[in-house]
């Protein structure tokens, strides 16, 4: 506990905590849409606990060091490409997001049959929990390994985990809300959730491409949404403002 209160320890807590937090984002938009297919009164409870299940997964990831490193360790070759645990996950858990995206884009544009009362059928609260945190490990194997690479020291790694995930708990539902509420928003955060599991299968075949360039596509794509959102906000009061 002492290494983490002096000054090298806070800047190695922040820094992890900032890497956490920016990887966290393809993870907030996944858990997104993940809940908005649960009744409304059980979606928070499930982002929660869904949230805390992954702290729990990505702690103990790092609390079998060894383990974690031996995910690294080419375990077969095909066409002189190595493969290890770590590739398998990476490209099994990418081909997850790109069905899982493309499943949902098809109902948002084909539409469904309605459930009782008119309202979507509803996922399984505990099917969403476990497909929250199993996707968790996936988006988080990357940035615990190179966690590991950087600061080999458990406490600020956990530290910056807790912390990760207390911001993420108090971002999910404002986030969530705001994303469902605008069916554009949840098309575009779908169109990124099919952009980072292209990442994820290139990831493991060893054709790296920098989550910068992905987030950042994503930014500005958000921007310009962001514009289209007021100009038609502006539209829609101008004939009241006319009269």
């Amino acid at each position: 506990m002492g290494v983490l209160l002096t000054t090298e320890g806070l800047i190695a807590l922040l820094t992890l905590s900032t890497l956490e937090i920016v990887l966290g984002i393809d993870n907030l938009v996944f858990l997104s849409i993940v809940t908005a297919r649960l009744p409304p009164e059980q979606r928070p409870s499930a982002r929660r606990f869904g949230i805390a299940l992954a702290c729990v997964t990505r702690i103990m990831l790092l609390l079998s060091l060894s383990w974690l490193a031996g995910m690294t360790h080419e375990l077969f070759a095909v066409a002189d490409m190595g493969f290890s645990v770590r590739d398998l996950v990476l490209i099994v858990g990418g081909l997850f997001l790109l069905v899982k995206a493309t499943m949902e884009i098809h109902a948002e544009v084909e539409g469904e049959p309605d459930g009782e009362n008119g309202a979507r059928p509803a996922s399984s609260y505990w099917g969403a929990i476990t497909m929250i945190a199993v996707i968790d490990i996936v988006f988080s194997l990357d940035s615990v390994i190179t966690a590991v690479g950087m600061i080999n020291n458990v406490p600020i790694m956990v530290a910056a985990i807790l912390l990760a995930v207390a911001i993420m708990m108090l971002a999910s539902n404002p986030v969530a809300d705001f994303i469902e509420r605008r069916p554009t928003l949840k098309m575009l955060a779908l169109s990124f959730l099919i952009l980072v599991g292209v990442a994820l299968i290139a990831d493991g075949f060893e054709f790296h491409i920098p989550r910068a360039y992905l987030y950042f596509a994503m930014a500005f794509s958000a921007g310009v949404e962001g514009l289209n959102i007021l100009v038609r906000r502006k539209q829609e009061r101008a004939p009241v403002d006319g009269e």
